[in-house]
């Protein structure tokens, strides 16, 4: 709708995609894993589970699934929430962002909860979380189900995919992408026959045999699967992990598993660097990942916010600035959240500036990702000096980065280095002669 922004179903171009004369949602329902903590991405997921965290300084990361949803005609979905599943929840609401809230649509969240003789459980892997929701599939007996992750950055057509899935008359259809073979080793790696059936599933093999990597999406023909979760729940020895229980059972078996390679953008936000890197794409000159095009739309909460100010003083080079900033310094190949105020004098470079954060007057900023709600006092200088490895955690920080939690302040005129880690209301005595060296940290927020 031109007038409110949300979908209007009766025009959305895949409705036939749900088929013949069965009830809108019934032939597939999509179930979104978005219970993760997201424990490599630190500070940004401290107080907010990792599909909450904020991208391209108007979205959160599990906007993107749902408007994929959304856009492929699929009407009802589950967010399978677990890590801070308040904010999540409340966010996704009855999916009316989406379109998602109609009389024959939903999206509903479904949180670990106490069910009947078993108590309250957490869930203990990604087919257990399906499992314990067998209770929801079951009342849809949808023919197909699409298992998602909450925390990927993509434009996917699932309708695509379900056509192949159906045409290869598949049990399993695995999304998967061609990677480099250096990179291989760091994902599930899909063996395929020459026609691209499945013979063989390696979990991040040293020496991978093909470059197809999972993406995390699958389709099941939903009798299998469930023949599967129910089997898998009752084998105490299992990880209750699709890539390493139920795949592998199901090959193990005979059954039919088809790779569908997808030729498109997708990222896996999962490290800071790659966060980042991610946010720096949206801004080139052609964007690898286009968020401006009208035929797919992300869609998400629209605040009620002012427009932007950009004053005489400001200075904006090939960077986003959302609604209700005020910017009256300098902001360069940059992402800025709405609601954020950047003073005079103060610079921001190659960075990430999150939701109600302030840079006080005469700040630089180089390379850094500054969360929700932070307050950086005036003359700072952020990500600056040599490069030292992290003194708190190399495989986390070492990213040249300088990483500032949610409702962290810093102090006037202190000097903080590269791959650093602030988390806390910090005052000057924190800082030894006012500076926090390349690798240092400070963490007054508790345990991170």
């Amino acid at each position: 709708c031109t007038n409110c922004g949300r979908i209007d179903l009766s025009k959305r171009k895949r409705l036939h995609f749900l088929g013949g004369d069965r009830e809108m949602g019934k032939e597939i329902v999509a179930m979104i894993l978005a219970g993760g903590r997201g424990t490599r991405l630190k500070e940004l997921t401290a107080k907010v589970a990792k599909p909450a965290v904020y991208f391209g300084g108007k979205y959160r990361i599990i906007d993107f699934p749902l408007s994929n949803c959304a856009n492929s005609g699929i009407d009802v979905v589950g967010v399978l929430t677990q890590y801070e599943s308040v904010l999540l929840g409340t966010y996704v609401g009855s999916g009316t962002k989406w379109g998602l809230d109609g009389n024959n649509s939903l999206a509903a969240i479904l949180p670990a909860r106490e069910r009947g003789e078993v108590g309250a459980t957490w869930y203990a892997g990604t087919a257990d979380a399906i499992y314990q929701n067998i209770s929801f599939l079951d009342q849809y007996d949808p023919e197909y189900v699409l298992i998602l992750s909450g925390d990927h950055i993509y434009k996917m057509d699932y309708e695509e995919m379900l056509n192949v899935h159906k045409e290869k008359g598949a049990d399993l259809t695995v999304a998967v992408l061609n990677v480099s073979l250096k990179e291989a080793s760091r994902f599930g790696i899909m063996n395929t026959d020459d026609k691209g059936y499945i013979y063989e599933f390696e979990e991040k093999p040293e020496k991978p045999k093909s470059t197809l990597a999972s993406m995390g999406i699958y389709i099941f023909s939903y009798k299998e699967l469930r023949k599967y979760l129910i089997a898998d729940a009752a084998d105490e020895n299992s990880k209750h992990d699709f890539g390493m229980n139920i795949i592998p059972a199901m090959l193990a078996d005979k059954k039919k598993l088809y790779a569908w390679t997808f030729d498109g953008y997708w990222k896996d936000v999962g490290t800071l660097k790659s966060y980042w890197e991610a946010n720096m794409e949206l801004i080139d000159i052609v964007p690898e990942f286009n968020l401006y095009e009208e035929f797919w739309k992300i869609y998400t909460k629209n605040d009620a916010l002012p427009p932007q100010y950009l004053s005489d003083s400001a200075e904006v080079e090939k960077s986003i600035v959302g609604e209700g900033c005020d910017i009256y310094g300098g902001v360069y190949n940059s992402v800025i959240s709405a609601d954020v105020v950047i003073e005079e004098g103060a610079e921001v470079h190659d960075s990430i500036i999150m939701h109600g954060t302030i840079i006080r007057k005469g700040t630089k900023v180089y390379n850094a990702i500054i969360a929700e709600n932070v307050e950086v006092g005036q003359d700072c200088e952020i990500g600056i000096g040599e490069y030292a490895d992290s003194l708190l955690s190399q495989k986390i920080y070492n990213c040249e980065l300088a990483v500032i939690g949610e409702g962290s302040s810093i102090p006037d005129g202190v000097k903080i280095g590269k791959n650093v880690a602030i988390s806390g209301k910090t005052e000057i005595t924190d800082y030894p002669d006012g500076k926090l060296p390349s690798g240092g940290y400070i963490i007054k927020a508790g345990e991170i």
